[in-house]
């Protein structure tokens, strides 16, 4: 029976001895994960904030790409108006005595299409002439000088020394007119 108790012990022994390592691995497994996904999230955060910081000079070069190219669509509809003046130009140095008058009748005719056709760019990009019809107006208009006339009422425009122009809602350029005293 003591051979019996003596490995009873034993057996017991074992068994007190392997709890606390069943407690010590149960104790050690969850800081272990804790650990574990804690540096998953370090590593998903750390990617994350390079990903930001890409998109971030990303961002900054379409940006500065944009601001430098604003107006290249703007600039290709003026080459055309470009290569008629210099067309006109041309013409007019062939231009000799003989034929003078012809020359002349094409230019006009050539200045009025290129004229038509920077119209038609300016417009198509949203340049609109100012209204200079009727009374001054100080967002749009800058008089400067004042006229006596007895066709228009005070206030009134009576002359326009420069045209105005706006972008979209944006006055360009306001337009130099007189008003009537």
């Amino acid at each position: 029976m003591s051979q019996e108790n003596e490995n009873l012990e034993e057996s017991q022994a074992e068994e007190v001895e392997g709890q606390t390592e069943v407690e010590e691995t149960a104790e050690v497994d969850p800081l272990e994960a804790a650990l574990a996904e804690a540096a998953d999230y370090k590593d998903k955060y750390l990617r994350a904030h390079a990903d930001f910081e890409n998109t971030k000079k990303r961002l900054e070069k379409d940006k500065m790409n944009a601001v430098s190219y604003a107006n290249e669509s703007f600039a290709k509809d003026i080459l055309a108006v470009m290569d008629s003046f210099e067309n006109a130009l041309a013409s007019m140095e062939s231009a000799d005595e003989e034929n003078a008058s012809e020359v002349l009748e094409k230019m006009k005719e050539g200045v009025n299409l290129t004229h038509e056709q920077l119209k038609k760019i300016l417009e198509k990009n949203h340049i609109k002439e100012v209204s200079c019809e009727g009374e001054f107006d100080p967002e749009v208009h800058q008089a400067i000088m004042q006229v006596e006339s007895d066709a228009h009422e005070t206030g009134d425009i009576v002359q326009v020394m420069q045209k105005g122009y706006t972008i979209k809602d944006r006055v360009l350029r306001p337009a130099m007119v007189s008003t009537c005293k």
